[in-house]
């Protein structure tokens, strides 16, 4: 998309916008079909003219909705735009106006009527009293939604922000609205609920004594106490968990790139597994094994013949819990900076006589920093917002994210104090975010430039290979012990009972057989098992493009409010996934974006909860880019979007693997959020393995949770197989020109 062209005709891409918007409005339906957004028997029922499925300009040609009226003159005002050209004061003005007052219009029309009426008294007096209800928009209020943003970035380029590139404007628009309307927009309205009192009304007064109540702050447990509060218990965890993840991954990282041992693929595959586990699953290893009655406790005690104990439930599962499933994200993290470090640098202090230590502490590890800030805080906002494992191991270890989740769903049903805890917890991952930030400072960790690089990076310090293959050869032995667990569970009969082996558990869940209409999927989790995977991958395309779109413009762009910018990419992470869940709800179960119950709400929260991870990892990976790579594509009369596509993309292929693998399995495996947005029709997988998990009947939640994890593995390796290897012209450790195959090319 190039620059606005100084042209005496109307720009190509006003036509596009304006056609975009009088076609949602004057041929699409305006409001939601009942039987779906994807349900296209429409066509066929009624359609223009049935006022169920008749677009805007059908709807007002019946002298219904008049209120619409005033977005189908808005769509027509650029035609005053004909032959001005765009150093016309005019021109970037108009469509400043006409798509900021459409959107304004758009969205207080849609708002300002609710299921009873009109919200606003003045628009009851301005249009008279409704004869109906409102519904939610369909297809032509999103397309005339879409219009009216385009052409007020179109505008906004045209008076010269940005230098007045196109592609970036409208991407800064495009991330600014999603974020605003699928982000913000919830969170305010779930949080406005923490000034609601018991009896309905609003007071500070009450807010203020929930926040700052005992069972939330208090440090008890330091001055003999029996426990302190759910906010330092989850500060702790949360910290102490980002610091191993961290760690591991980066151990991880080094073994992967920098060695030749021998378990590198066997590691790769381990370091996966834990995050495509399914919730309760890890935790209920874990207790197999090391709870009162585990296999390890047991013997434990029979060995020192001393008195079996609980201690697994508290902080020590948590802490084993979590690092199991998150360090993995810190490994995504944190491979492709280690592999993006220039051996250049490295062998240019080696010429200096540095030796392997000093190589690495001064040089290497320094310019990991982004890499690991990002893997940092991923592993610190995950551990806060994490409600599986606690739910399970927590114990009398109370945490912020099972506090709100009782909250909302025990017996108290109090969403005021669910916002409150909410609170607490975003206070601490943004003061995360922020040391991040002040860590990283304003140095340059740019280690890819424009010009070849063919070094080889020298060998790890002897001593550190040995330590970070133990860790290495630890962790391998812990998980397979904990999957093994797993996988011999899902044939045992009743553990603990009957020890007996067993097929009756995959049976259940997954038994196909034939019947007149042909292949029967008789298994009770089939329905489930289909409906979350075509969710999971029609959810992780638009979340890696966000996400990397999103890095691309923080790393490479300036633009005003860059930092709020930033920020509003962040938030979602920082929310737990319960919430996350219930402001969903509270927000779009109702007009004018009523969704609740479809599969567009599930797709809707696994895109921007998992965004942020596609931000980081670009982030991390972009910073080792030398901008003298776009410069140089801009150079040879590229545009924005080219140099993106064919420049930027290429190079950051690990973070794009790391964005698709990890918005998968979090759709795959995602529970905090989803167990308030599934319906009947739209059940997910993880939503039936709690389920099995409520009725006791472990043997089948584990069985399928084993069968996900199988599926989980061969996705993701077809989405490395697709995505390949960056190709920075490195020789093997051999000495040899490395050849790296991208795309599958």
């Amino acid at each position: 998309m190039r620059r606005l062209a100084s042209t005496p005709s109307l720009h190509p891409a006003i036509v596009l916008w304006m056609m975009v918007g009088l076609a949602g409005f004057c041929l699409l339906p305006w409001y939601g079909i009942e039987d779906g957004f994807f349900n296209f028997e429409w066509l066929f029922d009624g359609y223009p003219f049935d006022e169920d499925y008749a677009p805007a300009l059908f709807l007002l040609l019946q002298g219904k909705k008049p209120w619409l009226a005033p977005m189908g003159l808005a769509l027509l005002l650029p035609l005053f735009l004909w032959k001005r050209r765009k150093n016309d004061p005019l021109f970037g003005t108009l469509l400043i106006w006409v798509g900021a007052a459409g959107l304004l219009w758009f969205f207080l029309q849609g708002f300002g009527i609710s299921i009873r009426g009109w919200n606003f008294s003045f628009l009851n007096g301005l249009f008279g009293e409704l004869g109906d209800r409102q519904f939610g928009m369909g297809y032509g209020a999103v397309l005339t939604g879409i219009a009216f943003l385009f052409l007020l970035t179109l505008g906004i380029a045209a008076r010269g922000a940005v230098g007045g590139d196109v592609f970036v404007v409208s991407s800064v628009g495009l991330i600014i609205g999603l974020v605003g309307l699928f982000i913000f927009m919830p969170i305010l309205k779930m949080l406005f609920t923490a000034l609601i009192t018991e009896e309905g009304g609003l007071s500070i007064v009450s807010f203020v004594g929930k926040f700052f109540s005992g069972r939330i702050w208090s440090l008890d447990c330091l001055v003999g106490g029996s426990r302190c509060g759910v906010a330092w218990n989850s500060l702790l965890l949360a910290a102490v968990v980002g610091v191993i993840t961290t760690i591991l991954g980066l151990v991880f990282a080094l073994i992967a790139t920098r060695t030749g041992m021998r378990f590198q693929r066997i590691l790769r595959a381990l370091t996966v597994l834990p995050v495509i586990t399914p919730p309760f699953v890890i935790g209920l290893a874990i207790i197999l094994l090391f709870g009162l009655s585990g296999a390890f406790t047991q013997a434990w005690a029979w060995v020192f013949d001393v008195q079996p104990t609980r201690w697994v439930y508290g902080l020590p599962g948590l802490l084993i819990a979590q690092t199991l499933a998150f360090t993995p994200i810190a490994f995504l993290v944190l491979i492709g900076v280690v592999e993006g470090v220039s051996p250049s640098m490295e062998e240019a202090a080696q010429t200096l006589r540095a030796n392997r230590w000093q190589t690495f502490w001064t040089v290497s590890l320094p310019l990991m920093r982004p890499g690991l800030a990002n893997a940092f805080l991923l592993g610190f906002i995950e551990s806060m917002a994490d409600f599986g494992n606690p739910l399970i191991l927590g114990g009398n270890f109370d945490v912020l994210s099972t506090e709100i989740f009782f909250a909302i769903v025990g017996a108290q049903y109090d969403q005021a104090q669910a916002a409150v805890l909410a609170i607490a917890l975003l206070i601490f991952t943004l003061s995360a975010f922020y040391a991040q930030r002040f860590w990283l400072g304003k140095k340059s960790y740019t280690t890819v430039a424009g010009k070849g690089d063919a070094g080889v990076h020298p060998p790890l310090p002897r001593a550190l290979s040995i330590v970070i293959g133990s860790v290495a050869v630890f962790w391998i032995a812990v998980t397979v012990i904990v999957y093994v667990t797993i996988f011999y569970a899902s044939f045992v009969k009743l553990w603990g009972v009957d020890d007996s082996l067993t097929l009756d558990h995959y049976v259940q869940a997954f038994a196909v057989g034939w019947n007149e209409f042909g292949l029967h999927w008789k298994g009770s989790a089939w329905d489930s098992f289909w409906t979350t995977l075509w969710i999971a991958l029609v959810s992780a395309i638009p979340t890696a493009l966000f996400g990397l779109l999103t890095a691309y413009l923080l790393v490479r762009q300036r633009f005003a409010g860059k930092n709020a910018f930033e920020f509003g990419t962040m938030l979602s992470f920082a929310i737990p996934g319960t919430v996350i869940g219930v402001s969903y709800v509270l927000a779009f179960n109702v007009p004018p974006i009523e969704i609740t119950g479809t599969a567009i709400i599930l797709i809707l929260s696994f895109i921007f909860r998992n965004m942020p991870v596609g931000v980081r990892a670009g982030v991390a990976s972009m910073s080792q880019l030398d901008s003298s790579l776009d410069e140089s594509s801009l150079t040879l009369g590229a545009n924005s979007f080219q140099t993106f596509v064919r420049v930027i993309l290429p190079l950051l292929r690990p973070a794009i693997l790391a964005a698709l693998v990890y918005s998968f399995v979090r759709a795959m495996t995602a529970i905090s959020a989803v167990i308030f947005l599934v319906s009947a029709r739209y059940d997910l997988s993880t939503s039936y393995i709690v389920g099995r998990v409520e009725n006791n009947e472990y043997g089948v939640a584990i069985a399928y949770a084993t069968a996900l994890i199988g599926v989980m593995l061969a996705v993701i390796g077809v989405m490395q197989l697709i995505v390949g290897r960056r190709d920075i012209g490195r020789r093997g450790h051999a000495g040899v020109q490395q050849v790296q195959v991208a795309g599958g090319g």
